[in-house]
């Protein structure tokens, strides 16, 4: 028996699907899935509820009374252009801005070599877009950030996580990794690392690991795609040094205003080699003709008359606070047995669970005890993250802070109580990065 539809006859077995166009997508759209992040937003949105779950920069800190002033004398003087079309590669004034932004962490590069895009995120995906084919391998980081896991996962990469602890990537294991991929004639495309205050772990990649990671990839010719969104965000002394800027052929550089103006303009950029670029701009065209005038020539606006640097402070300060509001609540109510990473930047921690605990499995119950965390398996490929959970710092309140630890810590304890009694226990963790203990520096 068949049912028909508007574009011919259908098997009844499809016909009854929820997604009637399910078998006309190309191959690629099945890695297209809603991340453990997305599907929390509802949740964690609730006024009740305390959201240690995404990473949202704490905008009000902003003087938004000065943007919003801004903003308007741009339309107001020079609308006519803010409102047009504009070039692909991105405003050529912004574009030098964001040279000077980048010599923060020894970038020395031109302005001809950027291209500005939607977030970094855009500028992920073009890269993506140009660089894999169906089944190219992916080096990143185990865990990573599970937007680019999007990402590659839609442009059918694989990826192969490589082993990290409390100073980052782990040069052997990179090592190791590559020359068995290679042996077996795997097509490495790219390692994609975020070595500064990673997300979601927190830890961030040593100096001298940083010329080993370099060294490695050029010898074995790998690309490095560096995203590098909180790198100004660190809360002792300098920003790190780039990996860019010891490698200028070797590395693709990713950055973001998101976090250190506002993610709602939306203006993120690529420095990358010169061919690479070329490709980047046209890839970029395709996408969307040319990126958003308007909101390019604001961003330049707050750069050429605002104390940028001293508002990046105040964000230094503010994430601080809060980071350290997190640690001192997970040290004073976590039952025994779970430890956590010590992110000297950024806006994550990642915190392990005891032995027999599955974070996703305990996300139900979080939340109906009003607090959220994104379960570690969303950063993972390879199934592994089940003891592991991303905790954010960057959007509640410190008070909010501690009593969602409160919480959590409370769920923790009875998940526990529950493994002791039942004698459950969850699948073995193959990923994670190695957390020996709260004292971890």
């Amino acid at each position: 028996m068949t049912q028909e539809s508007d574009h011919g006859r259908m098997p009844a077995t499809q016909g009854s699907r929820i997604d009637a166009y399910v078998d006309r997508y190309a191959a690629r759209a099945t890695g297209m899935v809603a991340s453990e992040i997305r599907a929390l937003f509802s949740v964690a949105s609730r006024p009740e509820v305390v959201s240690l779950a995404g990473g949202m920069p704490y905008v009000t800190a902003l003087p938004l009374d000065v943007v919003g002033e801004l903003v308007s004398d741009l339309v107001a003087k020079r609308g006519p252009v803010a409102l047009q079309y504009g070039s692909g590669q991105g405003d050529p004034h912004l574009r030098e801005q964001i040279c000077e932004v980048m010599r923060l962490e020894g970038i020395e590069s031109g302005p001809d070599d950027v291209v500005v895009t939607v977030g970094s995120q855009q500028a992920l995906d073009l890269i993506t877009r140009i660089f894999i084919d169906p089944g190219d391998v992916v080096l990143a980081e185990g865990p990573s950030y599970v937007g680019a896991l999007g990402t590659f996962s839609a442009y059918q990469a694989k990826v192969v996580h490589i082993a990290m602890d409390d100073e980052g990537i782990i040069p052997e294991s990179l090592a190791q990794t590559i020359y068995a991929l290679q042996t077996a004639g795997s097509r490495i495309k790219f390692l994609y690392t975020v070595p500064t205050f990673q997300n979601p772990a927190g830890v961030t990649l040593s100096v001298a690991r940083r010329r080993q990671v370099l060294e490695i990839c050029q010898r074995a010719g790998i690309l490095i795609i560096e995203d590098n969104p909180y790198g100004l965000l660190g809360f002792d002394g300098d920003p790190m040094r780039a990996l860019r800027a010891d490698n200028a052929d070797g590395v693709v550089y990713l950055g973001s205003f998101s976090k250190t103006l506002a993610p709602g303009f939306r203006v993120g950029w690529a420095l990358a080699p010169h061919a690479i670029r070329e490709k980047l701009v046209l890839a970029m065209e395709s996408a969307v003709l040319s990126h958003s005038s308007f909101t390019q020539l604001a961003v330049g606006q707050y750069l050429a008359t605002q104390p940028w640097r001293e508002q990046i402070k105040t964000f230094r300060e503010l994430y601080r606070e809060r980071r350290d509001a997190l640690l001192d609540a997970l040290e004073a109510v976590m039952p025994a047995g779970c430890t956590w990473t010590r992110p000297r930047g950024g806006f994550f921690v990642w915190m392990t669970l005891p032995e027999g605990l599955d974070s996703k499995a305990i996300l139900p119950r979080a939340v109906s005890e009003r607090v959220a965390f994104v379960p570690g398996t969303g950063f993972f490929t390879d199934g592994g993250g089940a003891r592991h959970m991303r905790l954010s710092y960057c959007y509640p309140e410190p008070d909010r802070i501690r009593e969602g630890v409160r919480r959590l810590a409370r769920v923790i304890e009875q998940e526990m109580r529950l493994r002791d009694t039942f004698g459950t226990s969850s699948a073995p963790d193959h990923g994670g990065v190695d957390t020996p203990g709260p004292d971890l520096a």
